[in-house]
């Protein structure tokens, strides 16, 4: 980038908020600096692109028919989607025994069903109850933000293979143990996404739909809009203020504006050296919060074999490495077939710590177990680390740890001074989620065009 730039606004993060948020600063005539310290856009959004030329997701990537902010933006952008493939039978492996299923809840005996159709229907109930734009006002929240999502399942889920499924789901959504998150979070989190169901289902969830050309498409399609406007390896070190302008400073450079936006999960948010310093309340917020820990391993054969046995691809596992999968083939027929599963939480860490063949080895003998023979010899085999990724620090998403809500949360959304904040973790909808991340980006333009009256 030139050594000097101005702008109405400078934007920090090159992924969906913060893309979002420039392009709606510039359809209402605004000036924008886009900085962004990777060497391409996209966020916790990323591609893999196949030998034959398509692309698969090895980030965020999936949709649901509830999320009418990012499926409206993929209609602007000329994007596509399709539908995650569901047709068949999921696949559970539970306490040494596979089995198979249809739906969401797996096929368990009579009294761990029982069990696990009566702990989703309390947290359901109590998911609505906590407000998701300030959960830390809802009834009894000091004690729902000192609880551990693990405490509320000792309480309230009898059998070891019931707390085992809902361990499985915790660390796919979030990328941690249940004894790694508050209670309170989770329930904003499902509260925000209409319910826990919502978030953990194919059809009518979260994961029925994809994008054509892979999620990250959607950032890369703004991006060509924001010609002129983008700088790519511009990690930003300090942002300065003072009554009227912005100073952000990058290597190479600075930019000065009228406001900041800056859109990064808040703990490597808290990493920028700001002036005069942030709030104490804001710094112990940012302190307090940490992404999870997850890989994504995406194996690729020459065809969907599973669909032949009448499977959808979708499993779960408490064996591991895997926890989860699904089919993540390109859309059409004649494309190759590529599984891709979850390793989250502590399990991710110690995963990362193994050479590549052996983690190959290990996910491959999973997936074998889980769909026979034929999943042994994957054609490629690719892994995205996102808790070794240098400007993520993890994902899928960055929890606050227990007692941080109710202490500090009012701080995530609201601005210090001319900076702003945006980012899926500060969304009210669908918290965490390209869905949330869209509505955060569209709520910080939003501030600061009010602040200096330009709302058009």
């Amino acid at each position: 980038m030139a050594a000097k730039l101005e702008a109405d606004i400078a934007v920090v993060g090159a992924g969906i908020a913060g893309l979002v948020a420039a392009r709606g600063l510039r359809a209402a005539g605004r000036s924008v600096a886009v900085l962004e310290a990777r060497d391409r856009v996209g966020g916790r959004t990323l591609n893999l692109e196949l030998d034959g030329g398509q692309a698969v997701e090895v980030g965020g990537q999936w949709v649901g028919p509830t999320q009418p902010r990012v499926l409206a933006l993929c209609d602007e952008l000329g994007l596509e989607t399709f539908p995650t493939y569901s047709d068949g039978r999921n696949v559970l492996e539970l306490a040494g025994k596979r089995s198979t299923y249809k739906g969401t809840i797996p096929r368990i005996s009579p009294l761990v069903l029982a069990d696990v159709r009566r702990a989703q229907r309390r947290f359901e109930r109590l998911a609505r109850s906590v407000p998701p734009d300030a959960p830390w006002t809802a009834p009894d929240a000091a004690r729902l933000d000192s609880t551990t999502l693990a405490g509320w399942l000792d309480d309230n889920v009898r059998s070891e293979r019931a707390r085992s499924l809902f361990s499985i789901a915790c660390g796919t959504v979030w990328g941690m143990e249940p004894g790694q998150i508050t209670l309170l979070w989770a329930l904003a989190c499902a509260s925000s996404a209409g319910g826990f169901e919502a978030m953990i289902s194919v059809e009518g969830g979260a994961q029925q739909d994809r994008v054509v050309g892979g999620s990250q498409a959607i950032c890369e399609t703004i991006a060509e809009g924001l010609a002129g406007s983008l700088a790519l390896d511009s990690p930003v070190g300090a942002i300065d203020q003072d009554g009227t302008s912005v100073t952000v400073t990058v290597s190479g450079g600075v930019v000065r504006s009228r406001r900041a936006i800056v859109a990064m999960a808040p703990d490597l948010a808290g990493r920028i050296a700001y002036d005069p310093r942030l709030a104490g309340r804001r710094e112990q917020l940012t302190g307090r919060m940490a992404s999870g820990a997850l890989t994504k391993c995406t194996a690729v054969y020459e065809r969907p074999f599973w669909r032949d046995d009448g499977l959808t691809g979708e499993a779960l596992s408490d064996a591991g490495p895997l926890e989860t999968t699904f089919d993540n083939s390109p859309p059409g027929e004649d494309g190759p077939g590529v599984i891709v599963g979850f390793v989250s939480g502590p399990a991710a860490a110690e995963h990362a710590l193994l050479g590549l063949s052996e983690r190959r080895r290990r996910v491959t003998e999973c997936l074998e177990r889980l769909f026979g023979e034929a999943a042994r010899h994957p054609g490629a085999y690719h892994e995205q680390a996102w808790a070794e990724e240098a400007w993520s620090a993890g994902g899928p998403v960055c929890s606050p740890a227990p007692g941080t809500l109710t202490a500090y949360g009012d701080e995530l959304r609201r601005p210090a001074g001319r900076v702003h904040w945006a980012g899926a973790e500060t969304a009210t909808t669908w918290c965490g989620y390209m869905e949330g991340a869209v509505q955060s980006g569209e709520r910080a333009a939003g501030e600061a065009l009010d602040a200096e009256g330009w709302r058009l």
